[in-house]
């Protein structure tokens, strides 16, 4: 379109349907339906023009036969456009009530409630004149912020200078969430892989999750400092008995030998999931993992909203979001191995395993059992789980 855009006012109506059939005919199969889009043009016009190439372009002066052509619909029907402008727009134009405002305004439509009202026009010439006035088809952008809490950027302050004095002393900090659930079996998955022209990989035309082998669950634990993580592969159910079972891998796989003389461990979570900060069984795992490890573990949760922020959402998921993109996850082991493959310029390292223990849901924590917990908040914040005894 901005092709188009650019040099159509250098065109006369010839030039233009020759132009138009030209790039349909380098396109192929649908080229004149992206065109016709594309331009306002209508199809026919752009078989004419094929139909001119095929038989050899000639130069003349002369655009078309003496006499031939109609007058535009704008010049035959004034207010045709201010009545389309109407349809589109109805809140600006001063038309709240138009029920085109509840539905899709696609040309048909456009077309069809124009007829109605006596006009006489084609979805086809909807389109151009919607060109003509400015409009294209648009997405709906995220843009916006929600009003924000007036400490939201302390909040972030807090947890980033916390991070940063861990770090200074040679403490570890990791970074935890559970990645987007994945049904797996033979089902299509998102990106484009590259493959023998004409051989894509087949899967299924349906993802039922009936027809599925399961559904993944990764957990991921990603080192701040060290630019590597840990993901458990679970199979059964989200948990925080789930989670803390993937930070204790973690810690008996990677992080024991990476901080030999570590006395602390710094964790930053999102507000909700199997980790949020309202979750007591959460608090309660921690609790136990604190006190098998000996660790003073302290827990900063980011605000509802913020989990963007989180350093693992853009550090590691991204990354294995596009190591495994066009790739069927037909089986656990193949997301495994595709996991631990993940590498990235910057030195990324990330070891996988599956989980294939049962964690089961519900589990209630009374208030007696949380007294028991050695909880202790820290300047005003959330309430950190401690190691018994410290």
């Amino acid at each position: 379109m901005r092709k188009y855009a650019a040099i159509a006012p250098a065109l006369n109506e010839r030039a233009r349907r020759l132009w138009a059939a030209a790039e349909s005919n380098v396109i192929g199969y649908g080229g004149d339906a992206l065109v016709s889009a594309a331009t306002g043009m209508s199809r026919d016009t752009i078989r004419k023009g094929r139909s001119e190439i095929e038989q050899g372009v000639t130069a003349s002066e002369r655009i078309r036969r003496a006499g031939a052509g109609r007058p535009s619909l704008t010049k035959t029907q004034p207010g045709l456009e201010a009545a389309l402008e109407r349809l589109v727009d109805p809140v600006t134009r001063g038309d709240p009530m138009s029920p085109l405002r509840w539905t899709c305004k696609s040309r048909a439509k456009l077309a069809a409630s124009l007829t109605e009202d006596g006009w006489q026009v084609s979805s086809t010439t909807v389109g151009r004149l919607l060109n003509g006035l400015g409009y294209r088809l648009q997405a709906v952008q995220k843009t916006r912020e929600v009003v924000s809490h007036p400490d939201r950027n302390a909040q972030f302050e807090y947890i980033n200078a916390t991070a940063d004095g861990y770090l200074q002393r040679g403490q570890p900090v990791i970074s935890v969430d559970t990645k987007k659930k994945e049904l797996v079996g033979d089902f299509k998955n998102g990106g484009r892989e590259w493959q023998p022209k004409g051989t894509p990989e087949k899967v299924q035309v349906h993802d039922f999750p009936g027809d599925s082998v399961g559904k993944a669950i990764p957990y991921g634990v990603y080192d701040m400092a060290r630019n590597e993580a840990w993901v458990s592969v679970g199979r059964d159910h989200d948990t925080p008995q789930f989670a803390v079972a993937s930070i204790r891998q973690w810690w008996k796989m990677m992080g024991k030998q990476a901080y030999p003389d570590a006395k602390e461990l710094f964790i930053t979570a999102d507000a909700g999931g199997s980790n949020g900060y309202r979750a007591r069984a959460w608090k309660v795992e921690l609790q136990k993992f604190a006190d098998d490890t000996r660790l003073r573990i302290r827990v900063s949760h980011f605000p509802p909203g913020t989990s963007k922020w989180n350093k693992i959402e853009h550090r590691l998921f991204c990354h294995i979001t596009q190591n495994w993109r066009g790739k069927p996850l037909r089986t656990f082991e193949a997301i495994v191995e595709l996991i631990g493959n993940t590498r990235t310029e910057t030195g990324l390292r990330v070891k996988a395993k599956l989980d294939r223990r049962k964690y089961s849901t519900g589990v209630e924590i009374t208030k007696a059992e949380m007294r028991q917990l050695d909880l202790r908040p820290h300047r005003g914040s959330r309430l950190l789980p401690c190691p018994s005894g410290q």
